[in-house]
């Protein structure tokens, strides 16, 4: 009898432990494909650490091949997309990007472009349509100016580099990668406001989730434009340089911020910069301004651009972006900006600058 007892015990019992160990399974399984499709909002740095620059160099050799750019990179890190890869790029004519793209779509990862208007009828944007992955333009005269890539949420690619071939081997131009959720989503948030919503320019709201993110005890400020009031945060620093201003820009007629550089220069901050030389005669240039009060201000000689947005503050705070220092910029554009406050960022960055001024011209 107890035997048929522990039989009978033992029949009812393995069904009920199958059932437990099965539902363990599950959770385990789900919270593990959680955690890896949707990273959690923690701001420390990965194994790979929370930032990379990379910097064009039309000067090299190898830029004569068109090969190992900064979009080598960034094709690598298109190549390594599990769950989404979103675009908003000014132009885009580099193979290298293109079939990064279309690759990604091809595994199955959601690919999302924008682009200008502009150059919306650029074959390779062409290219990724017949491949069926859906481009939008912003259809409109001013311009969709962005030059980002956020990759699975986390992975956000920023800078002054559209992705063409004289960005990335003709002209001086800078790419930062950021790894942070937080970013991520400041940076998904502008891309589904123009992709989703069709919110371009003045349309789009100030609404940006985390403007300021701490990596890895790092302060980071994250701002659009014209929504996010972006030349007067960076007038903002500015003015609270203490020992010198180190700027290299495309476009400079921002009369704000060149008079804040004279009011730190006339207290005695060290002003440098750098101008692309086919803008300094301009109408509203503020080159001849900066110059004629003492400045050293330099026209720079690329005989291509000089495409770079970037300020250097007391050699520990950049900002850095799509954001040439104009009205257009301030007012109409769709714009990103990063401001950095950390010596490791400042100190590459601080390297290009050098560089560059050196061989700039009066």
């Amino acid at each position: 009898m107890l035997a048929r007892f522990s039989r009978r015990w033992i029949t009812l019992i393995i069904p009920i432990l199958i059932v437990f160990v099965l539902i363990g399974l599950y959770v385990i399984f789900y919270f593990k494909t959680q955690h890896e499709s949707f990273p959690h909002p923690s701001e420390t740095a990965s194994n790979i650490g929370w930032f990379a620059i990379y910097f064009t160099d039309p000067t090299s050799p190898s830029a004569s091949t068109l090969r190992g750019g900064p979009d080598a990179a960034l094709a690598e890190a298109i190549d390594s997309a599990r769950y989404s890869v979103d675009v908003a790029i000014y132009r885009l004519d580099l193979w290298s990007i293109r079939d990064a793209l279309i690759r990604a779509h091809k595994r199955g990862v959601v690919v999302r472009v924008i682009t200008d208007s502009t150059h919306g009828d650029e074959a390779e944007i062409l290219d990724l349509r017949t491949a069926g992955v859906r481009v939008i333009d912003d259809q409109r005269e001013t311009l969709m100016h962005h030059k980002f890539v956020v990759i699975d949420g986390i992975d956000v690619w920023t800078g002054s580099m559209n992705f063409t071939v004289s960005g990335a081997y003709r002209n001086n131009n800078n790419l930062i990668r950021i790894r942070s959720s937080r970013v991520g989503q400041d940076y998904t948030h502008e891309f589904e406001e123009m992709y989703l919503e069709e919110r371009f320019g003045a349309l789009s709201e100030a609404d940006t989730p985390y403007p300021l993110v701490t990596i890895d005890g790092i302060q980071v400020e994250v701002y659009f434009s014209p929504d996010d009031e972006v030349e007067d945060h960076i007038d903002l620093v500015l003015h609270r340089a203490a020992k010198s201003i180190d700027f290299m820009v495309y476009s400079f007629t921002s009369d704000v911020l060149s008079e804040t550089m004279l009011a730190r220069a006339r207290a005695g901050v060290e002003v440098r910069g750098v101008i692309e030389r086919d803008q300094v005669s301009n109408l509203g240039s503020d080159y001849e301004r900066l110059r004629q009060a003492g400045l050293d201000v330099r026209s720079d000689s690329n005989p291509r651009n000089m495409h770079h947005k970037v300020i250097i503050i007391d050699g520990s705070i950049v900002i850095t972006g799509s954001y040439n220092f104009s009205r257009s910029a301030k007012e109409h554009n769709d714009e990103n900006v990063l401001i950095l406050y950390d010596v490791r960022v400042s100190e590459e960055y601080l390297l290009e600058f050098e560089r560059i001024f050196e061989i700039a011209t009066p």
